[in-house]
């Protein structure tokens, strides 16, 4: 089932190990904001029954703890771009470097380097942060075109083609592939980030079959691994749950994102790694093959947007040369 070594994924996570311990306090800190809204919620849903003249009960604690998560929840999108640029990818960025057995630096000198690859290779935030966005609508795009060759991901076949259909195995994998497609673009070094990621997409949809696989499992492995963190920490969750008083809820809340956020900080970016492996493998000796490009230009209006800005581009170099 795996096409990657473990162990050399583990060794890129250490050669990357800034970039570990900074996600581990990014994710530390948006469980505690998490927790904290929820918190708030049922502080301010117990304030709203009492101005309403209402028994103060479970039901205000559920809907209150729920708003202020879905007030929490709904930010962290427009922190995203942010994150990819400061964070994201730079992380990948290393991790190419590292797989490529090229010299990193130790400490701030390796997250100051990476962040300076991002830069130089996709500008700034929200020139990253479009490209991005065409990149996952492409995926999505791309993954339905080759459908048929995604056959039997998993081992029960109606248990497959109900994750196909619902959409349920593009949203396990989108984050990864979409590291690979960035990856790529990285790996290049072309002055022309949508140029190569247009190259990328081309290398994803030629190879998405042991790209898919290998991405459901290692999801599939996260998830699972962030649920037995969560069973684990159920109990110490329950002391800590005193944040959310007489909340019968609170402690597998607490557990539960403490999970999600193990996996973000330490299981993502071992994940990350064992499919930059696979995709340097696949891709080595190939190019992007002309029938595939014209197949996604067919399709995807949004592939089609990605080689317009990868033309105007190079062009707008070539004038201000």
């Amino acid at each position: 089932m795996w096409e990657f070594s473990i162990f050399r994924a583990l060794g890129l996570m250490i050669r990357t190990w800034p970039f570990i311990l900074f996600r581990a306090a990014i994710y530390l800190v948006m469980a505690l904001v998490l927790v904290v809204a929820a918190a708030a919620g049922v502080v301010a849903g117990h304030a709203l029954a009492g101005l309403w003249g209402e028994p103060v009960g479970v039901s205000a604690d559920i809907w209150g703890g729920a708003a202020g998560l879905l007030l929490a929840a709904l930010a962290v999108p427009s922190l995203r771009g942010r994150l990819l640029h400061r964070v994201t990818a730079p992380h990948l960025a290393a991790l190419v470097e590292a797989l490529d057995r090229r010299p990193l630096p130790f400490g701030r000198g390796q997250v100051a380097l990476a962040r300076a690859i991002v830069a130089t290779r996709f500008g700034d935030a929200p020139a990253l942060s479009a490209l991005d966005t065409l990149v996952r609508g492409i995926i999505r795009t791309a993954t339905a075109l080759v459908d048929g060759l995604l056959v039997d991901v998993l081992p029960i076949t109606a248990l497959d083609r109900l994750a196909r259909a619902s959409g349920t195995e593009l949203r396990l994998t989108l984050g990864l592939i979409d590291a690979v497609v960035l990856a790529h673009a990285t790996r290049t070094r072309s002055e022309n980030a949508w140029e190569a990621a247009h190259d990328g997409l081309v290398l994803y949809t030629q190879n998405a079959r042991p790209l898919m696989v290998n991405a459901v499992w290692l999801s599939l492995v996260g998830w699972a691994l962030a649920g037995l963190v969560a069973l684990a920490a159920l109990s110490p969750a329950t002391f800590l749950a005193a944040v959310l008083p007489g909340v019968p809820w609170g402690g597998p809340f607490v557990a539960v994102v403490f999970g999600w956020a193990v996996k973000a900080a330490l299981y993502d970016p071992f994940a990350m790694a064992c499919m930059l492996q696979l995709h340097l493998r696949l891709t080595q000796d190939q190019d992007p093959l002309p029938e595939w490009r014209g197949r996604l230009t067919q399709v995807s209006d949004k592939f089609r947007q990605l080689g317009e800005r990868a033309l105007s581009w190079r062009a707008g170099g070539a004038q201000d040369a």
